[in-house]
């Protein structure tokens, strides 16, 4: 889970993340190894999940923080386009090239180049990735010029990318080249710890956004939230909280505000995986449980949970003083 700046991703890091949940804790120790080394790094997950922010985080915590971050979707591109886009073009070199365009390995140059959905490339693509991975050469499209740059590689996708290695999908020795450090991003359903609070701060950051005051939820509209299995992941539950303080008149968001997929709520999470829902549902309590709840988790110890909840001791003494 993350601090309220979640999304100005151009000064997110690793510390924004805080989490109570195992899989997330898990994710964010192979996060901070990643840190620490130029291995390349891929990035599985469900959609919705944040991994274009995780790649973000990472960037802005490694040694190649001041250099540029560069992002690039693969998906539904033809091998033309997505030649052109990766490693640039020459005037002419197609019909639409009109004029010279630099790449995005050559723009992250000295920085990271993240490439989501790389599941999705077509095995020529793959090739030419493989190459500029290995020894940092790639060519324009139109050029026989070769070029260089250094690049730290992030790649990402929703697909479980390891059965790729022994089919005609993808290749194998592409695979093994992309994951020096794999991390998967948990999807919501498995972050029930973590659930509260990330309502809190979706409600806040909305409420920041569209000028208005929310409190809190009712006890209607937090069962809806609570209940409900989140296939979107973050990016549903964004979505779903800006509608909602959008739609509200008040200071508390009500049950007919949460609209979840037309108001239709299948799938919901079993009683055992819910997080508990208190009959106080204003933001300040949600935050003051979510801190006690991480201090029993720790045994007591302050310091610990200070850095679970990227905070420092002293701010955490804090808190626990106005909790009392």
């Amino acid at each position: 889970m993350t601090r309220d700046n979640l999304l100005d991703a151009a000064r997110l890091t690793l510390e924004s993340f805080r989490s109570a949940d195992a899989a997330m804790l898990r994710c964010l120790d192979v996060a901070r190894a990643a840190c620490r080394t130029e291995l390349p790094l891929l990035v599985l997950g469900e959609s919705g999940t944040g991994k274009t922010l995780l790649a973000q985080a990472i960037h802005n915590s490694s040694r190649r923080a001041s250099g540029p971050f560069v992002s690039f979707n693969a998906a539904a591109l033809s091998d033309t386009l997505l030649d052109s886009q990766l490693f640039g073009h020459e005037k002419g070199a197609f019909t639409d090239a009109k004029h010279q365009l630099r790449g995005k390995f050559e723009i992250a140059d000295g920085g990271t180049l993240f490439i989501d959905e790389i599941a999705d490339m077509s095995p020529l693509a793959q090739a030419k990735i493989l190459r500029a991975v290995e020894y940092g050469e790639f060519e324009r499209l139109g050029s026989e010029r070769l070029r260089t740059a250094d690049v730290r590689l992030i790649s990402a996708t929703h697909h479980p990318l390891a059965t790729f290695a022994n089919t005609e999908q993808f290749r194998s020795d592409l695979f093994y080249r992309l994951a020096g450090l794999t991390v998967t991003l948990p999807p919501l359903r498995e972050r029930p710890n973590d659930l509260r609070e990330l309502v809190a701060v979706s409600i806040r950051r909305a409420a920041q956004g569209q000028g208005r005051s929310i409190s809190g939820l009712s006890q209607n509209a937090a069962d809806a939230l609570f209940s409900y299995h989140w296939p979107g992941n973050l990016r549903e539950l964004d979505l779903v909280i800006h509608a909602a303080v959008a739609m509200t008149e008040g200071t508390v968001i009500e049950e007919f505000a949460i609209l979840i997929r037309n108001g239709d709520r299948p799938g919901t999470l079993p009683p055992a995986l819910r997080p508990p829902v208190s009959a106080d549902l204003r933001l300040r309590t949600v935050e003051r449980e979510h801190i006690r709840r991480i201090l029993r988790e720790l045994a007591g110890n302050k310091t610990k949970t200070a850095q679970a909840l990227g905070i420092s001791r002293s701010r955490l003494e804090r808190k626990l003083a106005d909790a009392k």
